[in-house]
């Protein structure tokens, strides 16, 4: 008997299963990596919505979660995933300036955002109204953090590297029996691909895919990440992510040419260095009409669990919300209406 069995192993899976070993849990992972929106991912933490210039949902409590969270996996796993980085917005107008300002007065944002205009160093930028910075960002390395973590998991013999059969799942008095393994609790995290799960159909999961670009160029030099119409997030050694697009009809995992052209005609609006396209990755985000991620209890089978939804903030958001999670299952306490699945009744 374990205490959990988790299908899934993104941010919100991993988040989970850390969460479980603080509180000396039990559990079993499956994971067959269907689901890439966690791994290409850009990574970064970033409390502002840097197209209008507001904090994203919770984003001072969801810090105050995020960073000793990241760091914590650092020590379990013995390496470095999260790195400090300044993110800088680039404003297209003096109006945009003007907004920055006013936005840097509010309480909800005077911690986040410097007021002082960042000038531009960088001759293969044009950024001719400056920058805007927002304070206490950084990237997390989701892809090689989730790697390790599976590895770590494969030589406990914590891991299943296979697809879950939901018909093969048996309800029991002490929880649930699944292929010979009997857990108390059973724990969904599964991105986009829980809309093939029967226990979850009824929630509104909607899916919007991004794609992203890796370049690698020895002229651009950038230390910090630059938000324009899109993201250069800096990878090190000369390689750079760009990204990213927003597709809510294409729910394929395919990378396409469109949204490559599409990165790229922005990307050289306001950058001039020499590069070359090295890589191109896409994932389905699992996004949610209410824009709030899907946490709870299956409204009849009290010992089915979900963890999904958190869009393209996932980084921020999972290390919050699996500790409700867990503390409602295990402790009866209340979830946040604004992410209970019983806003969505069947």
């Amino acid at each position: 008997m374990v205490d959990f069995i988790i299908v899934g192993y993104g941010l919100a899976g991993l988040a989970f299963a850390t969460q479980l070993e603080k509180e000396d849990k039990s559990y079993i992972v499956f994971e067959n990596h269907s689901q890439q929106s966690s791994r290409v991912a850009g990574g970064l933490y970033n409390p502002v919505i840097l197209k209008r210039f507001t904090a994203a949902w919770q984003a001072e409590a969801q810090m105050g979660y995020a960073v000793p969270f990241y760091k914590h996996i650092e020590t379990i796993l013995g390496e470095h995933y999260l790195h400090p980085m300044e993110v800088v917005r680039r404003f297209n107008s003096v109006e945009e300036q003007n907004t920055w300002f006013e936005a840097c007065d509010k309480p909800i944002l005077e911690y986040f955002l410097a007021p002082q205009l960042q000038k531009n160093n960088n001759p293969t930028i044009s950024a001719p109204y400056q920058f805007g910075k927002v304070k206490h960002t950084g990237r997390v390395q989701v892809k090689e953090m989730l790697a390790a973590s599976l590895a770590r998991l494969a030589a406990k013999e914590q891991l299943q590297k296979a697809s879950f059969v939901y018909e093969d799942i048996v309800m029991t008095p002490q929880g649930i029996s699944y292929q010979g393994i009997n857990a108390r609790h059973i724990l969904f995290a599964e991105g986009y691909g829980v809309l093939q799960n029967p226990f979850f159909q009824h929630l509104p999961l909607q899916g919007n895919k991004g794609e992203y670009l890796i370049i690698r160029s020895t002229a651009l030099q950038l230390k910090r990440a630059v938000k324009s119409s899109i993201f250069i997030i800096p990878l090190g050694n000369d390689y750079y992510k760009i990204g990213a697009t927003y597709n809510s009809q294409d729910k394929t995992p395919v990378c396409t040419e469109a949204a490559k052209t599409q990165l790229l005609t922005k990307l050289e609006a306001f950058m001039t260095a020499p590069y070359e396209v090295v890589g191109q990755e896409a994932g389905i985000r699992p996004t949610v009409r209410d824009r709030r991620p899907l946490v709870g209890t299956h409204p009849k089978h009290k010992n089915v669990h979900i963890l999904n939804g958190l869009g393209s903030r996932g980084i921020l958001i999972a290390p919050s919300v699996s500790q409700a999670l867990y503390d409602t299952i295990m402790h009866g306490e209340p979830l946040d209406a604004a992410i209970d699945i019983s806003r969505f009744q069947q």
